[in-house]
């Protein structure tokens, strides 16, 4: 199959989603049959009662979609076929000359609404508290499956095989030198363009290091003790190796939307339903947002978290981002013998914080590594000032 230079070529994009179909979120909101409520006192059963309940009254009655579909549509959006896909990306370059290319990846349950808080202040440093030399020209992309981008209609789109479409965009973009950040799934797919080490990348910054050994992750996976003649060399390591457990023994979401992704058809047809999965990531995130909801004041505002759902509903892609679990080959945090430069940062409620003795076996050229002193998952998201720090930082000898 040829495919034309049309459907390569980078096309302005744009959106508009009806009132019709804000009203019709409203109904199914407001008709939600609610379940009773949790047996315990605590958010080890999910998604508390009370928190969901919050979020439908908050969502139905006081939510304004149309603030941050403002937002979205005041920034530059594109969309090219890349390898039979449409891919939707954000591009905004800097007025500094100087600036340095950088392609940022979302992850799950996230969207480009991640990063919207990091553009102003990586594009326009001067403006933010940071010097020209720091400037970055950003590109910003929807994987496959999520928000505007396309939704593949057969099995392939693996983590690499996004990485490879990154590295084409990068290129139709005319970058000739460019670096790659991401977090969560973005990490992954980050990681995995740094193996591939395509012409013109010269180095990555991620918040979720990929560092785990091998041999324990592999245990861990599965729940068996790690191998005897594995050593555990200090503190960090210990609690590296018990973070991991727990995440492994209840990334629920992860095993039925990697294995029964369609069985998930529920997401698409109940709002309230939709919110409810999503916010049971991890249990720190879960309990921040519910938090939020509760009226505290936190990294994440109740309007971030719903702009991010909204998305989710009315591009229809709970189901069709949920494949990727499905499709990705590698272990999620094991290290894949990455040579380029990494800057890694890491936060104290992510995941698993990756011990540095961790990240200087998987990354021989780790040119930065520091722990922040506050901040979880969605680090773009809810720390986006320590962030955008770490990546000045991070990337800073790579200009």
């Amino acid at each position: 199959m040829s495919v034309t230079p049309e459907a390569t070529a980078i096309r302005p994009f744009t959106f508009e989603f009806p009132d019709a179909e804000l009203e019709d979120l409203r109904r199914r909101i407001e008709a939600t049959r609610f379940p009773e409520k949790e047996t315990v006192e605590d958010q080890s059963q999910g998604t508390q009662l009370a928190t969901i309940q919050e979020l439908a009254r908050y969502w139905a009655t006081e939510y304004d979609w149309r603030k941050v579909e403002a937002k979205l549509k005041a920034l530059p959006n594109f969309i090219t076929e890349i390898d039979g896909l449409d891919i939707h990306f954000i591009h905004i370059r800097s007025k500094h000359e100087n600036a340095l290319p950088l392609i940022v990846t979302h992850g799950w349950p996230g969207s480009i609404i991640e990063q919207l808080k990091i553009i102003e202040p990586l594009t326009d440093p001067t403006a933010h508290g940071g010097d020209a030399s720091d400037a970055f020209h950003l590109v910003i992309p929807s994987m496959p499956g999520y928000g505007f981008s396309g939704k593949p209609t057969a099995k392939g789109w693996d983590p690499d095989r996004i990485a490879r479409a990154w590295a084409e965009l990068m290129k139709r973009l005319g970058y000739t030198k460019y670096a790659a950040q991401g977090g969560d799934w973005g990490a992954i797919v980050t990681d995995a363009m740094a193996v591939q080490q395509p012409e013109g990348l010269v180095g990555i910054h991620v918040n979720l290091p990929k560092v785990v050994p091998p041999a324990i992750e592999q245990a861990l996976i599965v729940g068996n003790p790690l191998p005897s003649d594995v050593v555990l060399a200090n503190d960090e390591e210990k609690a590296a190796v018990e973070q991991l457990d727990f995440v492994y023994r209840h990334v629920y979401y992860a095993y039925i939307m990697g294995s029964r992704p369609q069985t998930l058809t529920g997401l698409v047809d109940s709002p309230v339903g939709l919110a409810a999965f999503m916010l049971d990531h991890d249990r720190d995130s879960l309990a921040m947002i519910s938090r939020s909801f509760a009226g505290e004041k936190e990294g994440l505002t109740r309007d971030d978290v719903l702009d991010n759902i909204t998305l989710f509903w009315l591009t229809k892609t709970a189901v069709s981002a949920a494949r990727l679990y499905g499709e990705n080959k590698h272990p999620f945090f094991g290290a894949r013998g990455v040579t380029l430069p990494v800057a890694a940062s890491v936060f104290p409620e992510e995941l698993y914080q990756a011990p540095k003795s961790w990240a200087e076996q998987a990354y021989p050229n780790l040119i930065h590594y520091n722990r922040l002193p506050k901040g979880g998952h969605f680090a773009a998201w809810e720390q986006p000032e320590l962030l955008v720090d770490e990546v000045r930082t991070g990337l800073r000898s790579l200009r």
